[in-house]
């Protein structure tokens, strides 16, 4: 009985694993008739911010989408909370990887924040 559960526990790890590895890239195709999806690998830093490869592209996304700056009295730092429910936070592009953030610009500066708490968790420099 207990190889039995082991062996049940492996095979759905084993099953589990593929499908946690897919999800971590972009799907860039599929190749014919074999039902094999062909995905790129996407860059996430480890605490779900952007990289700092990813900075340049991000920084050049925020101004094109011509993202208004708000003014806030507070200081723009890591771990400071938000306190002006008036800012508006949007939603980061896939192509910058899976994140549980929103960005938005205040005081000039990019930051990703924290949508529950409002915490400012990443500067973009």
């Amino acid at each position: 009985m207990r190889n039995a559960a082991l062996a049940f526990a492996t095979l759905i790890i084993a099953l589990g694993a593929g499908v946690i590895a897919h999800a971590q890239g972009n799907t860039i195709g599929a190749a014919p008739s074999t039902d094999v999806v062909v995905t790129q690998p996407v860059e996430v830093s480890a605490d779900g911010g952007i990289t700092s490869e990813q900075r340049p592209a991000f920084r050049e996304y925020v101004v094109s989408e011509r993202v208004p700056s708000f003014t806030v009295s507070q200081n723009i730092v890591v771990g400071a909370v938000l306190a002006d429910e008036s800012v508006t936070l949007y939603d980061v592009p896939q192509r910058f990887g899976a994140t549980p953030y929103r960005y938005t610009v205040v005081n000039g500066e990019t930051v990703l924040i924290e949508p529950r708490s409002r915490r400012i968790m990443q500067v973009i420099d």
